[in-house]
């Protein structure tokens, strides 16, 4: 069973910076797409960031020119740099990955556990 192992989230005051890990418990033959996503309280899973493997990121515009994602295919890992945090930024932070065990496997989605981040003022 393929798991995303998450670390990285914390306590911050407003202005401040934290980054996340994401690792894959396992190599995979093929990952199309890492991102992020996080989930506040008493709201819903919200897209954050995206990197694919054309090399072609994304970003939701609350997040832009703050918040940088990056990954590692040697380490299957990757990475969301988060500068200029806001109390606004305050939520569980998910890992997700598209990918493929083998050649012939289909594609799957796979969700990390989850990774608190509070920015405070």
């Amino acid at each position: 069973q393929v798991q995303l192992v998450e670390s990285g989230g914390g306590l911050v005051q407003a202005g401040g910076s934290l980054r996340l890990s994401c690792a894959v418990s396992e190599t995979m033959f093929s990952i199309n797409a890492m991102g992020w996503y996080r989930q506040a309280p008493g709201k819903q899973r919200e897209f954050v960031a995206v990197s694919l493997s054309s090399g072609t990121t994304n970003y939701a515009d609350s997040v832009k020119s703050r918040f940088t994602i990056s990954r590692d295919n040697a380490k299957n890992t990757v990475y969301l740099q988060m500068n200029s945090l806001k109390p606004e930024d305050t939520a569980v932070y998910y890992c997700n990955v598209d990918g493929r065990k083998s050649w012939y496997s289909k594609f799957d989605n796979y969700w990390g556990q989850g990774t608190q981040v509070t920015v405070f003022s």
